[in-house]
């Protein structure tokens, strides 16, 4: 029931819709239980009567009134199917914009443990079951228990002791569908996993092609994929095995009902106490008696399939943000860009310890470097300071304020970031620029590109900043990624900058070409530099060495150096030549 509440809370926004369907529902019943009664009235008027003028004009309104019902059929079932559909896809559209908004607020910490295909199968595979459970199962569910209901009333009229007959193959088929409804749902949501699983390992595959094709894993990753098929196949075929055995069953309980009516109702016709015309038209509406019932069983198929679904969904949708605003965040303006570190602890999971005890001010406008042996904490620090975690010890501030007590957005709208590993959107240049600001004029990101040292290279593509750069910039060089994204930071020309590793894997010219792009996006704003290379950091106003979870030495590259300490052992390390270094020291 909750996973039902669920989605009506979505079907409500489309109540006018659906109300017209319903209506719409309705007529449709009553049109459909007119057509035997026509046949009845007709075979009664043969029976009783001999030909006459009077006789050939009630055959005519028989024909007319006929005629009529089917064209209000067919534009009652015009409006049923549109407006349920209309409803079914609107509330499809409307789940998968609320998945990727809340996906949107969810912490990076969530992201860590999960595919994206599977992500993305959420989003799409599982919401797309939403339209057939408003705009096939609820209406065809309604329709036919109307249906049901109006034929009980007529053929009661009619001959209440063959009507009861009639309904006792019936409580076999509701139970069938209680019994089964334990078993199918489960095998539906399995099935659904399963698809998750097979769209996110194909997600990974075609997303590191490359990586394939280089150490020739085909043959490995083409089986990879195969199993997920065929786990995606078995659990389908299961599912369907348990409606197939339905199915069946239910078709077999109906065609009772037609038993017993040409048993008892072929013995009351004989002994006259059944007229003609009432067991023809009893056959005619027994079959839409148990249209119902048949159709219900089908339904219940796309009823399991889709709450299915929707419990996937309900549970991606429950899942709750680690970092979000306080109910008083207050926005925050435009800053000078101090920021101080109180003591600041942090951890990923509970009892491992990644930061503790960090005391540490930047002034604004200055630069910090991060130094340090790989995995010591560097790109996590600086991950605290736009909130991408949460400390779990002490506090940071900006300019005073601790940034736990403003938005999330007016804090990041203080911060650009240039990382190593580039992430451009599939576009133009000029659309990766705009990230930066989508509202900019041509000249501001011209200028930017300018500054970026990349608008060289952009005029030289054949169709300049209108160049598509394909799936994550796949047609720019790595070093022609890191100079767009520069220009994206230009743009942005937030008070606070960090660098992660932005100078990494290029070339020593690319690299020259990307440093003068740095030095000149890093003037006037507080900035925190993180690299391996010591020779691009060693002119910061103050470099801090981590080491373990903490801080181990901090001073200019002059005072660290007159220090003897590791930081001048890694510059060291650094400054000779690949040969003469020993495997420890590398």
């Amino acid at each position: 029931m909750d996973t039902i509440k669920f989605v009506a809370l979505y079907a409500k926004k489309y109540k006018k819709e659906l109300l017209i369907a319903v209506v719409s529902m309705v007529g449709l019943v009553g049109v459909q239980l007119v057509s035997p009664w026509v046949v009845r009235e007709l075979i009664s008027l043969v029976q009783d009567q001999a030909w006459s003028e009077g006789m050939g004009i009630a055959i005519r309104r028989l024909a007319l009134l006929l005629l009529g019902t089917y064209v209000l059929r067919f534009l009652l079932q015009f409006l049923r199917n549109y407006m349920a559909h209309v409803a079914g896809w609107g509330v499809v559209a409307d789940a998968r914009h609320d998945v990727y908004e809340h996906l949107q607020r969810l912490s990076l910490h969530f992201y860590e443990d999960q595919q994206v295909g599977e992500l993305m199968s959420r989003m799409v595979n599982d919401s797309d079951k939403f339209e057939r459970l408003i705009a096939h199962a609820i209406p065809d569910v309604l329709v036919n228990c109307l249906m049901f209901l109006g034929v009980v009333g007529v053929m009661v009229s009619m001959n209440w002791k063959l009507m009861l007959l009639t309904m006792v193959p019936v409580p076999l088929v509701f139970l069938a569908m209680q019994g089964f409804g334990q078993y199918v749902r489960p095998a539906f949501r399995e099935r659904q996993e399963d698809l998750a699983e097979l769209n996110a390992t194909i997600n990974d595959n075609l997303s590191g092609i490359r990586e394939i094709k280089v150490f020739t894993r085909e043959p490995i990753e083409r089986k990879r994929v195969w199993e997920r098929i065929r786990e995606y196949r078995d659990s389908m075929i299961h599912a369907l095995r348990l409606m197939a055995i339905f199915s069946p069953g239910v078709e077999f309980a109906s065609s009772l009902g037609t038993v017993i009516v040409i048993y008892f109702g072929g013995r009351l016709a004989f002994q006259q106490t059944l007229p003609l015309e009432d067991l023809v038209a009893f056959f005619l509406y027994l079959d839409l008696f148990y249209q119902p019932v048949r159709v219900l069983s089908h339904v219940w198929e796309h009823i399991q399939e889709a709450l299915s679904g929707a419990d996937r969904v309900k549970e991606l949708l429950e899942e709750d943000p680690e970092v979000t605003d306080k109910p008083d965040a207050i926005e925050l303006a435009r800053v000078e860009g101090t920021i101080k570190f109180h003591n600041v602890g942090f951890s990923y999971e509970e009892g491992e310890k990644v930061l503790r005890n960090i005391n540490l001010e930047i002034p604004a406008k200055t630069a910090l470097a991060l130094v340090g042996p790989t995995g010591v904490g560097k790109t996590t620090l600086a991950a605290l300071v736009p909130r991408f975690y949460d400390v779990t010890e002490g506090a940071i501030t900006i300019d005073g304020y601790d940034i736990r007590d403003v938005t999330l957005k007016s804090l990041r709208q203080q911060i650009s970031m240039v990382l190593q590993d580039v992430f451009l959107f599939h576009g133009t240049i000029k659309d990766n620029i705009l990230f930066g600001r989508s509202d900019a004029t041509d000249h501001e990101v011209i200028e930017a590109a300018k500054i970026a040292n990349a608008h060289d290279f952009i005029m030289d593509l054949p169709d300049g900043y209108d160049t598509l750069v394909g799936e994550r910039g796949v047609k720019l060089s790595g070093g022609q990624k890191q100079r767009v994204s520069i220009a994206r930071a230009v743009l942005k020309d937030a008070p606070i900058l960090i660098l992660d590793e932005a100078t990494s894997s290029v070339d020593t010219e690319t690299e020259l070409l990307i440093q003068q792009a740095l030095e000149r996006l890093m003037e006037g704003k507080t900035t925190i530099v993180i690299a391996h290379r010591l020779s691009t950091v060693r002119h910061a106003d103050f470099i801090v060495v981590l080491k373990g979870t903490g801080i181990l030495e901090r001073g200019s590259h002059e005072e660290l150096m007159r220090k003897d300490g590791l930081y001048k052992h890694l510059w060291e390390v650094q400054s000779r030549p690949m040969e003469e270094l020993t495997p420890v020291e590398v």
